[in-house]
């Protein structure tokens, strides 16, 4: 790698004010130091170019050919450094959000809308923290999170998303086999690990709902319920589901409610610190979560 031949740098600056000003004193005045300094600067420059720069007037410098040469390329360099400067420090502080939640509203609900967040925010970082495990709000772990249940949190602020139902859901080449035979139809059971407050399951849909026919203690279980619902598309049985969290499904018939009834569940809400109410990045955030919601549930 080549090595550039480069004069002190303070002399080149000092240098360069002083020819640009023609004056010592008013380059001493731009750059915060003394004339003296200035001139002993100069000096030495000359010194180590082995040329002179200045012919010293009583009241005045002026430039020798060589030295209009060098002060040509010095204020074009400064002046290409300083735009520089100016163009880097107005690129915006890089802020990172992260967000918890579980593994099926992170990859059902949050992924196909965040290229939204990006356009109007293109400085926000966001980082999704997906689990059932419950997770601190502490900016260590997560800022914020997508939850279900009673929006009671101590500490936290929490802003309803959208109320859920939850319905059973099975492949429809299942009821066109099994038809209206509540009994025949195998169950598919969602069991999160870690867990403080358990989702509704089959035993207790059952009870809800004032049924006896389903054999709640048989069929497959999985630990994600996006591994539930697949398991469902694919025939292999009837999975108890938000309706809210299955709509592309019940949509384009991929899924269907092979019987009732639909019963009411928990909500979903946003929740965030208290004193972070005011924090203009999870207001953010927050803002483009509650579009999403309204977006959802249209």
């Amino acid at each position: 790698m080549k090595r550039r031949r480069l004069p002190s740098l303070s002399a080149l600056r000092a240098f360069e004010a002083a020819a640009r000003h023609e004056s010592a004193k008013q380059a001493a005045l731009e750059l915060s130091v003394t004339a003296t300094a200035i001139s002993h600067q100069v000096r030495g420059l000359e010194t180590a170019l082995g040329m002179t720069l200045f012919v010293r007037k009583p009241r005045q410098l002026e430039l020798t050919p060589r030295g209009r040469e060098l002060q040509q390329v010095l204020e074009s360099s400064f002046d290409a450094i300083s735009h520089a400067i100016e163009r880097l420090s107005d690129v915006p502080e890089r802020q990172t959000v992260t967000l918890t939640t579980t593994p099926v509203v992170a990859v059902r609900w949050l992924l196909p809308w965040i290229y939204r967040l990006r356009e109007s925010h293109p400085d926000i970082d966001l980082r999704i923290h997906a689990t059932h495990e419950p997770v601190s709000l502490d900016d260590l772990t997560a800022d914020m999170a997508i939850r279900h249940g009673d929006g009671h949190w101590p500490g936290l602020i929490a802003e309803k998303l959208f109320d859920t139902t939850l319905i059973p859901a099975c492949g429809p080449g299942l009821v066109q086999r099994l038809g209206e035979d509540v009994a025949a139809y195998p169950l598919i059971h969602f069991r999160p690990q870690g867990v403080v407050i358990s989702p509704m399951d089959w035993p207790g849909y059952q009870k809800k709902a004032g049924m006896s026919e389903l054999n709640t203690g048989a069929g497959l279980a999985f630990s994600d319920e996006n591994h539930a619902i697949a398991a469902a598309v694919g025939g292999q049985g009837v999975v108890l589901m938000n309706r809210q969290l299955i709509e592309d499904e019940l949509a384009d018939g991929r899924l269907v409610q092979p019987f009732g009834p639909e019963l009411e569940d928990r909500a979903f809400f946003l929740a965030y610190p208290e004193n972070r109410r005011h924090d203009p990045t999870l207001s953010a955030v927050k803002t483009w979560v509650m579009a999403v919601s309204q977006q959802a549930t249209s």
